[in-house]
């Protein structure tokens, strides 16, 4: 590049640089990328060595500016972050991220409102058999009382729970509620 033409792409530079970064930006997506790639365009133009003339400043510039850009993303792609190489090894970290943390503790919070909302009973009930997963029928000998008031009080305490979480239950054990039973009453 003659030195007429480093003087021309350097005073077309400074010039013309916002639209320079406003059409770099547009092509390549990103306003940083494009800074970037400008700014390692103005080095290039003052430590290269002089050649021929340049008829167009503004399509050499761009085109240079976009030759900087993509070698820079190309280099950047050849970089592996440290979670793809541990997914790549298998050491997933199981940790969860913020979001889900404060979603399991307002859970929690919900849970334990629901819980107390219960009478004292049902509550013994639900907590010995979904917790410390004691048969029903050891939960009714020790609170004195039938095995079937048990499992209607248990049943009670996960619909109390269930509509308090605005989740649905699932069945673990019994006869399917049938779908009658499901819908509503039958007008009279």
């Amino acid at each position: 590049m003659s030195k007429s033409s480093r003087d021309a792409l350097r005073e077309f530079f400074l010039l013309g640089y916002d639209e320079l970064r406003a059409r770099l930006t547009r092509r390549l997506g990103s306003a940083e990328l494009a800074s970037d790639a400008l700014h390692e365009t103005w080095l290039r133009i003052e430590s290269a060595d002089p050649a021929g003339s340049v008829q167009s400043p503004k399509h050499y510039l761009l085109q240079m500016a976009a030759n900087v850009a993509l070698k820079r993303l190309s280099i950047e792609n050849r970089f592996v972050t440290l979670t793809d190489a541990k997914m790549a090894i298998g050491l997933v970290d199981e940790t969860p991220d913020p979001e889900r943390a404060a979603i399991a503790r307002s859970e929690v919070e919900a849970v334990a409102k629901a819980l107390a909302e219960l009478t004292p009973r049902r509550r013994e009930i639900l907590l010995a058999s979904r917790l410390s997963g004691d048969p029903l029928w050891t939960i009714a000998q020790r609170l004195g009382i039938s095995q079937r008031l048990v499992e209607l009080e248990l049943r009670d305490a996960l619909a109390h729970c269930a509509l308090r979480l605005e989740r649905t239950i699932v069945q673990r054990f019994g006869p399917k509620p049938s779908k009658r039973s499901q819908t509503d009453e039958d007008p009279i």
